[in-house]
């Protein structure tokens, strides 16, 4: 077989054919294509990009004569998406638990990422060395299908409090650190750095997630979190802290935390907190669809009928989401009530933070409870980022370039000669309507074609 005939077939494949296939030894030139580069910058037409050995090689150039061709006419071509909050190996099916944090299922949870043109997915704490360590590293390598891993190893939390054991059964020190005095906060610090974390979590404030009379839990104490927050910046490591409220955001940028790793949800942002992160440099992550999901598919099960949203939803979850008194329960729970409230007032607090320049990064905290679905979570967060208010092109913006930066990645997330070859191709316009980013048409991986979407 020709190195010609060989890609043709590839183009035809199926995912299990051409998963395996190492990066082309031709360039691939895609012809005619609708362009968003991921730096923000307007949509370019009919542009011709080239790509070789897993790179991009050339954007607006004229291919090379050997180039193989891909015409995307009536496409458009844009960085694969980047999740800067995302968790791998909590969840299996409805349950949440320790259990599933296996090799196979976080692999699992990968692949779905990468048919949604997520290509790289950070997973922030409550993970589990050393599989956590060698899978990281083997998706770094490309050894397996899938999307590429960063993240938080264990993370540390608040001893009987956040992240509740409840909510993650059998959750263990090998998962999270609850240091009692700050010494033992920073002894965490440190055998995380040891493993090579990317990042420090700190989960802070009380789980209550405004809920009128809700249980709440005990809050990280400001001794705790100065010396991880200190620790890691002796190692030349960044903190990302989970927040809700406004005055527990305040209160960690002022310790110098270098993430807020979810969005300000119980009153307005104000001034003195756009300040300090502009000032601070400190990067925000909204995760709308976190509290979305709590109600979404209870007031919508229209969606459970919509292919592109049932792949990304395990059968046993599917049967629990499509039963009448589930929906009924979920529906007459509190947390629906607050999760709505919380979700129009991040809404308004990202468009505020990022009207005023604040550093903005993408997230949906997928995987960590059964209906924040890996890959369509990423999908929702895009038009649920439209909804408050920004245009479709700089929510798009937010989930490659920006996204990419808070990661401090500078070979994705634009496409730019000498980056890495992930990219996405949707069909119509993304930039003029964001659901369009759902009409996934291929998903490229350092250059290998990887999927045709989950729906195909």
């Amino acid at each position: 077989m020709t190195l010609r005939s060989a890609f043709a077939g590839l183009l035809l494949a199926t995912p299990a054919t051409f998963l395996a296939l190492p990066a082309q030894a031709e360039p691939v030139a895609f012809d005619h294509a609708r362009l968003i580069d991921g730096t923000g910058d307007p949509v370019r037409e009919n542009v011709t990009v080239v790509i070789n050995d897993g790179r991009i090689v050339s954007v607006g150039s004229p291919a090379p004569a050997e180039a193989q061709h891909v015409d995307l006419s009536g496409k458009t071509l844009l960085p694969a998406l980047i999740s800067d909050h995302s968790h791998v190996g909590i969840i299996k099916g409805t349950s949440g638990g320790s259990d599933n944090y296996t090799r196979e299922n976080i692999l699992a949870a990968l692949k779905k990422y990468s048919d949604y043109g997520v290509l790289t997915v950070t997973s922030l704490g409550l993970n589990r060395s050393p599989l956590f360590d060698d899978l990281r590293k083997e998706q770094h390598a490309g050894k397996n299908p899938g999307a590429d891993l960063f993240g938080v190893d264990q993370g540390i939390g608040v001893p009987n409090g956040a992240p509740p054991a409840a909510m993650v059964k059998g959750l263990g020190p090998d998962q999270v650190y609850r240091p009692s005095t700050p010494q033992e906060a920073r002894q965490d610090v440190d055998r995380m750095v040891a493993e090579h974390t990317d990042l420090v979590k700190l989960w802070v404030d009380d789980f209550r997630n405004g809920v009128p009379n809700g249980k709440t839990l005990p809050k990280m104490s400001p001794e705790i979190y100065r010396a991880v927050i200190d620790e890691a910046h002796e190692h030349n490591t960044r903190v990302a802290v989970h927040i809700h409220d406004l005055d527990i955001a305040k209160a960690v940028v002022d310790a110098g935390a270098n993430i807020l790793a979810h969005g300000v949800r119980d009153q307005p942002v104000d001034q003195a907190l756009i300040s300090a992160m502009k000032a601070k440099g400190v990067w925000y992550i909204a995760t709308l669809d976190l509290d979305e999901a709590n109600y979404l598919f209870a007031e919508h099960p229209d969606l459970l009928n919509i292919p592109f949203v049932a792949a990304a939803i395990d059968p046993v979850l599917m049967a629990q989401l499509s039963n009448a008194e589930w929906r009924q329960k979920t529906l007459a729970n509190p947390l629906t009530a607050a999760s709505h409230q919380a979700v129009a007032i991040n809404q308004k607090n990202l468009l505020t933070l990022y009207r005023a320049g604040v550093k903005i990064g993408f997230g949906t905290d997928s995987g960590a409870a059964p209906t924040r679905l890996p890959g369509f979570a990423e999908h929702r967060e895009l038009a649920l980022t439209v909804e408050a208010g920004l245009t479709p092109l700089e929510a798009i913006h937010l989930a490659t370039g920006n996204a990419a930066e808070l990661l401090e990645l500078d070979d994705r997330g634009v496409i730019q000669p000498g980056r890495r070859a992930d990219l996405l191709i949707v069909r119509g316009t993304p930039d003029k309507t964001i659901a369009d980013i759902d009409q996934v048409d291929q998903v490229w991986q350092r250059g290998v074609l990887v999927s045709h979407g989950p729906v195909h």
